[in-house]
């Protein structure tokens, strides 16, 4: 339910942040009309004489609409669900985050005062992977150190997975994104061969049409898949730094507890 409430929040943001950017683009559009009906006529001219620049979000939606509102909107679409996948993934990894260092001096010193069941309120009540990891660990002192280093490896791994989940769907979106702008160029080369046919002659303006919309949704889809390749291999970064935090600090873990059975004379 967590990770339904993540992406559904990321989709309403991008949805909001496109209500505003066409709430900004509306804004100039009204204030120069208004500059344009108090200025006086010798001006007005030549402002009609000058090249009027285009917003580029009208140039967006306009290329949009070029290129096939059918084959764009399934481009469009992967974009926001690979970024809502992405940014799941991010919140979920930065709420794993944990000082690993101060956790095992809190470890380290609860089982000096308290022993074991003090350790593991500790972990118990810290959050992320880690503090996870150590508790599983805990669990088990009592059936020997072997058998606890067996349950952190494992715990590892299971925490791992978990870290890596959703990342298939993300790699979906990413590969998804460019064979529907190719498929898009497909149809839009049939399109401008049968405009030949049709014509019965091959000239640029027959032509111009079909090959336009091609370039588009082949721009689009490689943007799109663009745009979720640099936050797969962010989140994946992420990932291989919490992994290689929870190795280390699994080690630390184990060192301890040998100490601490040192202590006890086991």
């Amino acid at each position: 339910m967590k990770k339904f409430f993540m992406i559904l929040a990321a989709i309403a943001t991008m949805a909001f942040t496109a209500s505003i950017a066409s709430a900004q683009e509306a804004a100039p559009a009204e204030e120069a009309t208004e500059q344009v009906a108090e200025a006086p006529a010798t001006d007005v001219a030549i402002a009609q004489d000058a090249p009027e620049e285009v917003p580029i979000t009208q140039a967006i939606k306009s290329k949009f609409i070029e290129g096939g509102a059918g084959f764009m909107s399934l481009i469009i679409l992967c974009l926001i669900f690979g970024l809502a996948f992405s940014i799941e993934r991010i919140l979920y990894l930065s709420f794993s985050k944990t000082n690993t260092k101060a956790l095992l001096e809190k470890v380290e010193n609860a089982l000096e005062n308290g022993g074991i069941e003090a350790a593991k309120d500790v972990c118990r009540n810290t959050r992320g992977p880690v503090a996870s990891i150590f508790y599983q660990g805990l669990m088990h002192y009592d059936q020997g150190l072997d058998t606890v280093e067996r349950t952190i490896v494992s715990s590892g791994s299971v925490q791992s997975s978990l870290m890596e989940n959703n990342l298939s769907w993300i790699a979906l979106f990413i590969s998804l994104a460019p064979s529907l702008g190719f498929l898009g160029t497909v149809i839009g080369m049939v399109k401008a061969f049968d405009d030949i046919q049709k014509a019965g002659d091959i000239s640029p303006n027959v032509v111009a049409g079909g090959m336009k919309v091609a370039l588009i949704t082949t721009i689009a889809g490689l943007i799109v898949a663009s745009i979720l390749q640099v936050f797969y291999n962010y989140v994946l970064s992420r990932i291989d730094s919490l992994t290689i935090d929870m190795e280390n600090s699994s080690i630390s873990m184990l060192d301890i507890l040998y100490k601490y059975n040192k202590k006890q004379g086991k």
